[in-house]
């Protein structure tokens, strides 16, 4: 099965929801205790960018019992993420020395989660539970200490909630609202490439939401920033949670009101205008400079795509 197939269009990597959160429990220490020992409970193992996977017959399997992510060398503080068909979801991370161990094993991989993402290798159904545990375990990682008064704090709430004992300040993990914006002018749409991206590639503008802003203003900030283009009639498409820590691609489509392009070399390395012909092209691979849009599994393939098939001045 092709990425196509596996992201059809308007289905990002990260958006199908198989968990029910089941928020009730998390204040439950016993019932969470209890669900700990579950026959059925699984989990996600997250190492930095990458996913502690078994590897089997079939290929890598992501989703571990817990006596697997403990003999792997999980982190005993597990994050309940919800319940798939009555079971328990956890999500756990692991040390940098208990990851190195398993380098070299036959039976176990620490396998980069993007491209396994990319490859369809993980069955897109459980990316959201995925993304979710990735997001949570960094989150822990990166906030262990009240930043009120710099104790040491701890885990509550099943993982969604950290607390001081000291100056009893509670700690909520946090969601980064990013916009991405696909800007059309006419039978022509505006791409950019950043330095890091693959040879040929192009993709939609982004950038992060600030303080006191609004979404709409957010796109045309940024479009205006990175493009010197000035935009009108912003609209909102899907969102697409991003587990890169833990932000929120905020999918929308503006029309611009002029054509020269100024780009800021800080931010992008180049943008230009594409027809309908070329983006096609480019979303499919046959373009014939080897330009190319971006992988389905992102929500920039899934706004290129729509205006694609649309075809509409203003991607709606």
């Amino acid at each position: 099965m092709s990425a196509f197939e596996k992201f059809p269009l308007g289905q990002p990597a990260f958006v199908t929801h198989v968990l029910d959160r089941a928020a009730h429990l998390r204040t439950n220490d016993d019932k969470l205790f209890a669900l700990e020992g579950h026959r059925q409970a699984r989990a996600y193992v997250v190492y930095r960018e990458s996913l502690v996977v078994k590897q089997e017959d079939g290929g890598p399997r992501a989703l571990l019992s817990l006596d697997e992510a403990r003999g792997f060398g999980a982190n005993p503080g597990t994050i309940f993420l919800g319940l798939r068909d009555g079971a328990p979801i956890f999500g756990m991370g692991i040390a940098p020395q208990a990851a190195e161990k398993l380098v070299g094993r036959s039976d176990v991989a620490v396998t980069e989660l993007r491209g396994m993402a990319m490859q369809g290798v993980v069955p897109p159904e459980q990316l959201s539970a995925i993304a979710m545990a990735k997001s949570m375990v960094t989150w822990h990682q990166r906030h262990g200490f009240c930043a009120n008064c710099g104790v040491r704090t701890a885990m509550k709430e099943g993982g969604w909630k950290r607390e001081c004992p000291s100056c009893k300040a509670e700690h909520f993990p946090r969601t980064d609202p990013v916009v991405i914006m696909l800007v059309t002018h006419g039978d022509k749409c505006l791409l950019g490439r950043q330095k890091q991206f693959l040879p040929g590639m192009y993709s939609c503008l982004a950038g992060f939401v600030e303080a006191a802003e609004t979404i709409e203003d957010a796109v045309r900030r940024e479009i205006f920033e990175e493009s010197g283009i000035h935009c009108t009639d912003v609209n909102y498409y899907m969102t697409q949670p991003w587990p890169y820590p833990s932000s929120l691609m905020i999918g929308c489509t503006a029309r611009a009101t002029n054509e020269d392009i100024v780009v800021d070399h800080t931010e992008l390395e180049h943008a230009r205008w594409f027809d309908r012909t070329e983006a096609t092209l480019m979303l499919k691979r046959q373009h014939p400079d080897g330009l190319a849009g971006p992988h389905p599994f992102a929500i920039a393939h899934h706004l290129l795509g729509r205006w694609v098939h649309n075809g509409n001045d203003s991607g709606a």
